[in-house]
């Protein structure tokens, strides 16, 4: 048998042309853009709290590849409707993680759909960021380690804030409250019970209603026979619009301070003349003097989507506003990371130092033990003018 002698010239240009090929494997693989996956409400009710949260993602996503992307990497959104029933929400993140292959998902709008994504994230390593749902469970999951993080309102920290607007504003001494029957709901009674015991107060009563009801006159009524002289509402838009019927049905003038779910879609279409009369939480307004970034947002939506003419139209604001703030860090975090592997991502959102963003000027917004980047400080109290979401007491200007 013929023995085969390799050419050592002929190994070395093997092995040039493997490293070549390599280097452009490499290089195909370094522009691959890095995807951001959003999981939120589409379609439905809440599809404009959904589109909010789309715009001010892509806002911040323009701004992050105009100057190079991350990484040497453009970013890249990628969505799925979840039509707010968590069931569709978790195999929608499936599809972003194993099949998209997403460096991040974004969450929604709805707490039971982001508490039922959270298990799932922290089991497969991606970090999870969410830019609406306020449930506290979701940061505080109890997972070790944790890779849900938010920039958002947290509902103990709103709890709070809305007892103390209603003592404020409204005399408040005997609250009802009037929650929606589910996650969201029971994390804001167990919230809105601290804090009232924490100031002394002993609410009313409290009463349930399911998402698609649309009479809440018995429950209202049981909070009226027992004094109830001001309601803490929490729901979502369409059943936050039944409780302002309801009590135009009863004649009931009482004042309604709510967590922002009126704020997620069509409420004063569905509301009617009542709705203005509801005062709620907002992380941020377009309206009235705007810091260099919110100059900078407004024309950036303004030149992108025709149907923004200016701050009036760039609504919901809070969705705009957490979706960019929460966008440029999920970028600082992989920046920090130097890698889009998700533990290593999770530590980098620790490494952020200083980031001026919409709602404030972050300074290292998340530790180990914090993972909620929006303080009491950094809400704004609003009401529907016009059809316009601005700051109470703002009026029409």
């Amino acid at each position: 048998m013929r023995s085969f002698r390799f050419d050592p010239s002929r190994r070395a240009l093997v092995a040039a042309l493997a490293l070549a090929g390599l280097a452009a494997t490499g290089g195909a693989h370094a522009a691959d853009p890095i995807k951001f996956g959003l999981v939120t409400a589409l379609s439905g009710q809440s599809a404009l709290a959904g589109e909010a949260i789309t715009r001010g993602m892509q806002i911040a996503i323009d701004e992050i590849n105009a100057k190079g992307g991350v990484l040497g990497r453009p970013i890249e959104l990628v969505r799925r409707d979840d039509e707010a029933n968590p069931a569709k929400g978790v195999t929608a993140a499936r599809e972003l993680i194993y099949r998209e292959k997403v460096a991040v998902v974004f969450g929604g709008l709805d707490t039971p759909v982001s508490m039922a994504i959270v298990p799932l994230v922290n089991q497969e390593k991606v970090p999870f960021v969410g830019p609406w749902a306020a449930g506290t469970g979701i940061t505080k999951n109890g997972a070790n380690p944790n890779f849900a993080f938010r920039v958002s309102a947290v509902d103990e920290i709103v709890d709070v804030g809305m007892l103390a607007y209603a003592q404020k504003n409204f005399k408040t001494a005997k609250p009802g409250l009037i929650l929606v029957n589910n996650p969201w709901g029971e994390s804001n009674e167990k919230g809105l019970r601290a804090a009232m015991a924490a100031k002394g107060v002993t609410p009313a009563g409290v009463e349930k209603f399911e998402a698609n009801d649309v009479d809440m006159v018995p429950q209202l009524t049981r909070l009226k026979a027992a004094g109830a002289d001001t309601l803490f509402m929490v729901g979502n838009v369409g059943p936050s619009a039944q409780v302002v019927k309801s009590l135009e049905r009863m004649g009931w003038k009482v004042p309604v301070v709510s967590h922002w779910g009126p704020a997620g879609g069509r409420f004063t279409e569905l509301a009617g003349p009542g709705g203005k009369d509801v005062h709620f939480v907002q992380t941020y307004s377009f309206f009235g003097k705007q810091s260099p970034v919110g100059e900078r947002v407004i024309k950036a939506m303004v030149a992108k989507y025709p149907n923004v003419k200016g701050p009036a139209d760039i609504t919901p604001a809070v969705g705009v506003a957490n979706a960019y703030d929460a966008t440029h860090l999920a970028a600082l975090a992989i920046q920090a990371a130097g890698s889009t592997q998700g533990d290593a991502v999770r530590q980098g959102f620790y490494k952020i130092g200083r980031f001026e963003g919409l709602i404030k000027t972050y300074d290292k917004p998340f530790t180990p033990t914090v993972h909620d980047a929006v303080t009491a400080d950094d809400y704004v109290w609003a009401q529907f003018i016009d059809n316009r979401i601005v700051p109470v007491g703002m009026g029409t200007n």
